[in-house]
C-alpha cells in the first residue's frame, strides 16, 4: 500500500498532503489524482488530537501532536525534516501570513511559542496562564486565539517576532472552546462552552472589541449532553452564510456574515463536530459525535436541508476536499480507512489504508481556505 521514500517520483506539492495516524505517531502521505497513499512517515509522537499547516511554497508540513511536539514534515522527500518538543500539551498552531514564523498553541503550560519556520529555532513565548483554544493566522502577521479559563480572546502581532505586541478582549463570554478567522481575514469567531453564543471580532477594529452573536440559540431549551466538542474553521464558510455546529443540539446553525443574525435552524442526525463547505459553497457536509459517528449527511446551502446521507465508516473523524471541490476524503477511524468519494455522484472512489486515522490536510486546499 505504501511505498518507500526512494520510489517517489518528481512531483509538485499541489497534489500532496497528509492523513494523521492518531495512534501510531505517523502520518500518510497522499496524492489526490490517482488517490493513493504514496509513503509513511513515522516518529511524530502523540496525534492523538494533531493538526496540520503548510509552508508558503507547499513543499513542508508542520504538524501539532498532542504530547507538545512541532514537527516539520518534506512532502517532496517523504520525511521527517525536524522534530521539537516544545511544551507538555499542545492543541494546535498557525502560520503566519508572510510564512516565516509557526505559533504553536498550548494546554500546558498555557500560551502560544512562536518558532523560525527554517529551522524550527524559537524566537519567543506569550505566556497567557491559561489554556489557549482557536488559534488562527491574521493579516499582518497576527495570531488570534481564545483563553478558555479565562474568557478572553487575544491578538499578538508578531511583525516583529522576537517582540510580539498583545492586545487582551477580555470578558469575551465564558469558556471559549474553539475558533476561527474567517477566510476573508476580517473577523474572529470564537464559539463558547459555558453559555449560548458566539464572540465575534472585528479584526478590522479590534480594539472595538468583541460582540456576541447567536446569543441565546437555545435558551428555554433543555440542553443535551455534550459527547465531543465540535469544531469550528472557516472551512463552512458558504456565500453569503457560516455554518456552524451547535453545541449539544441536533442542529446546524446558519449565521448571516452580513447580519451576523442567525438565518437558519437545521435538523441533522446527531450533534455536529465538523461542518465542512464543499469548494463552490453550495453543500456542506457534517459529522456527528459518537454514538451517531458512523454517518455524514451533506446539506444543500440554497433549501437549507439536509439533501443525502452517507455510511462510510464507523467512527468518522474529520472531512476535506480536494481544492475544485470534485473529491470528499473522509476518515474511518475505527476501521482504518480513508474514504474517497465523487461529490457529484456520491459514489465511493477509493478506500486507502490507514492505521487509526483522523485528520486529513491538503497542501493546495490550505492556500484556498483563506486565513
Amino acid at each position: 500500500m505504501v511505498l518507500s521514500c526512494s520510489n517517489l517520483e518528481p512531483r509538485g506539492t499541489g497534489d500532496l498532503g497528509l492523513v494523521i495516524e492518531r495512534a501510531s505517531g505517523s502520518v500518510v502521505l497522499v496524492e489526490t489524482t490517482g488517490r493513493t497513499a504514496l509513503a509513511r512517515i513515522e516518529g511524530l509522537g502523540d496525534l492523538s488530537h494533531a493538526s496540520a499547516v503548510f509552508s508558503r511554497d507547499g513543499r513542508y508540513a508542520y504538524v501539532f501532536g498532542r504530547d507538545g511536539g512541532l514537527s516539520k514534515v518534506d512532502l517532496l522527500a517523504a520525511r521527517l525534516e525536524r522534530r521539537v518538543i516544545q511544551a507538555g500539551n499542545s492543541i494546535g498552531g498557525a502560520i503566519s501570513q508572510d510564512g516565516r514564523i509557526v505559533a504553536v498553541a498550548n494546554y500546558t503550560p498555557g500560551g502560544i511559542r512562536l518558532f523560525d519556520a527554517a529551522t524550527l529555532e524559537p524566537l519567543s513565548e506569550v505566556r497567557t496562564g491559561a489554556k489557549v483554544v482557536g488559534i488562527g493566522d491574521a493579516p499582518g502577521n497576527r495570531f488570534v486565539f481564545s483563553l478558555f479559563e479565562a474568557g478572553e480572546i487575544w491578538i499578538v502581532d508578531a511583525s516583529a517576532p522576537a517582540q510580539p505586541q498583545v492586545l487582551r478582549l477580555k470578558g469575551i463570554g465564558k469558556q471559549p472552546y474553539d475558533g476561527f478567522v474567517t477566510p476573508d481575514g476580517r473577523y474572529y469567531l470564537a464559539g463558547l462552552f459555558g453559555e449560548d453564543g458566539i464572540a465575534l471580532v472585528d479584526l478590522w477594529n479590534p480594539q472595538a472589541g468583541a460582540r456576541r452573536v447567536l446569543e441565546g440559540y437555545g435558551r428555554g431549551e433543555e440542553p443535551l449532553p455534550v459527547y465531543k466538542m465540535p469544531h469550528l474553521r472557516g472551512w463552512a464558510a458558504a456565500g453569503r452564510y457560516l455554518f456552524l455546529p451547535a453545541v449539544g443540539r441536533h442542529e446546524v446553525l446558519a449565521l448571516d456574515r452580513v447580519t451576523w443574525k442567525e438565518a437558519a435552524r437545521i435538523a441533522v442526525h446527531g450533534q455536529p463536530v465538523f461542518a465542512v463547505a464543499q469548494p463552490g459553497g453550495r453543500r456542506v457536509w457534517v459529522n456527528f459525535a459518537f454514538p451517531d459517528n458512523d454517518v455524514v449527511q451533506v446539506i444543500d446551502t440554497a433549501d437549507m436541508r439536509v439533501l443525502r446521507e452517507i455510511r462510510p465508516g464507523r467512527a468518522v473523524l474529520h472531512l476535506e476536499f480536494t481544492p475544485r471541490g470534485e473529491q470528499a476524503w473522509i476518515s474511518s477511524r475505527d476501521d482504518g480507512a480513508v474514504v474517497v468519494y465523487d461529490t457529484a455522484s456520491f459514489a465511493e472512489l477509493a478506500r486507502l489504508k490507514a492505521e487509526s486515522p483522523s485528520g486529513i490536510f491538503l497542501a493546495a486546499r490550505a492556500f484556498m481556505t483563506g486565513f
